[in-house]
């Protein structure tokens, strides 16, 4: 093994192109255990509504997968990586594993190594543990779990636990020879600007993929095409794919919505609906992941659209207090009749029964 492994080609080359990865929520049962049985059916929802990859072990799988207590980071990766290899040999398909990291260096790396036996090709690696941390003790982070797996960079927002990443640190990390891609979720478009610069003036605009998780700007984010001045020419960039929690309902919609943006890459004018869109699209981002109080009930938003469609039993959370906000069902209710078209209603309920078998 070279000091950095590097993916399999077919995964840079889908990466770059753009892909709609959903981040995987954590099924539970009424005892707060592993529902694998509704775990199982989410994962193929997602296969089946044409996502091109999937993450598991990160925000919206709960972080808590990996108290002791519940002890269920592995088998939860272990489940999504077995289901969708199964997915993936009944369709011919070939779909991007990404596993998600945190923790202080140790416990990122062993992370890392787990994920990579089971199947994952690339690592999102959370900065949010090394809260006190120099970019020079985070570039040495990364460089570390990078020696075990592809990395896929994270800039998580401070409100739900994130920290503010220097520029600086962008530049040297995109150097990092298996950074295979980058997740920009700051939910700040100055911050998305230092990670778009950064790749561009480190030349790699080719080679790393940019992806959206700023869930409050998500169609924005993938019409706008940058146009960077660096030292050797105008360097253009795009965010190609997102990696969301906000795609981790409503997935065939999104999908869909997905591919309208790419069909816009050639374009010399964006359509005015898709920004209209955008707008309706962050509407209900801010019902599902309760914008008003905080984003506390986020994890418990995502679930309550996934219990009316079925595929969940519940709304709960391993941490018990995680709960809707009060009157965060009538908001989401309120989107979803306001929105029909960006729901799945109608393709969940055709294959729940199969999903679920």
């Amino acid at each position: 093994m070279s000091e950095f492994p590097q993916p399999p080609g077919w995964v840079r080359a889908q990466l770059r192109a753009g892909l709609v990865i959903p981040a995987h929520p954590l099924a539970l049962t009424a005892e707060r255990r592993l529902d694998e049985r509704r775990q199982r059916a989410l994962t193929r929802y997602y296969h089946a509504a044409g996502a091109g990859g999937v993450a598991v072990g990160v925000h919206t799988t709960q972080f808590e997968i990996r108290d002791p207590r519940h002890g269920l980071f592995k088998p939860v990766l272990e489940l999504a990586a077995e289901t969708v290899a199964a997915c993936d040999a009944a369709t011919g398909r070939q779909t991007v594993r990404i596993a998600g990291l945190c923790g202080p260096t140790a416990q990122a790396v062993a992370e890392a190594e787990f994920a990579r036996h089971a199947g994952y090709h690339a690592g999102l690696l959370s900065l949010a543990a090394l809260r006190d941390a120099d970019d020079e003790g985070l570039l040495a982070h990364c460089r570390a779990v990078a020696r075990v797996m592809p990395l896929m960079g994270f800039y998580l927002q401070p409100a739900v636990g994130g920290r503010r990443l220097s520029f600086r640190l962008w530049r040297a990390f995109v150097e990092i020879p298996n950074v295979v891609a980058i997740k920009i979720a700051p939910f700040n478009r100055y911050q998305t600007l230092d990670v778009v610069r950064a790749v561009a003036e480190a030349g790699r605009a080719g080679e790393v993929a940019l992806y959206t998780g700023n869930d409050d700007n998500i169609v924005a984010d993938l019409l706008t095409e940058y146009a960077v001045p660096t030292s050797g020419g105008l360097v253009r960039v795009r965010m190609v794919g997102g990696l969301l929690g906000h795609w981790a309902f409503w997935t065939r919609a999104a999908v869909e919505l997905h591919a309208r943006c790419r069909a816009c890459r050639s374009a010399t004018s964006v359509p005015a609906e898709l920004l209209t869109l955008g707008a309706q699209v962050t509407d209900c981002n801010a019902a599902i992941f309760d914008v008003a109080n905080g984003f506390a009930g986020c994890l418990p938003g995502i679930h309550e659209v996934l219990r009316r469609q079925g595929l969940l039993a519940n709304t709960l959370c391993l941490n018990p207090h995680e709960q809707l906000s009060p009157g965060q069902g009538e908001e989401i209710e309120r989107v979803a009749r306001a929105y029909p078209h960006l729901t799945d209603d109608a393709f969940v309920a055709e294959h729940l029964e199969a999903w679920l078998a």
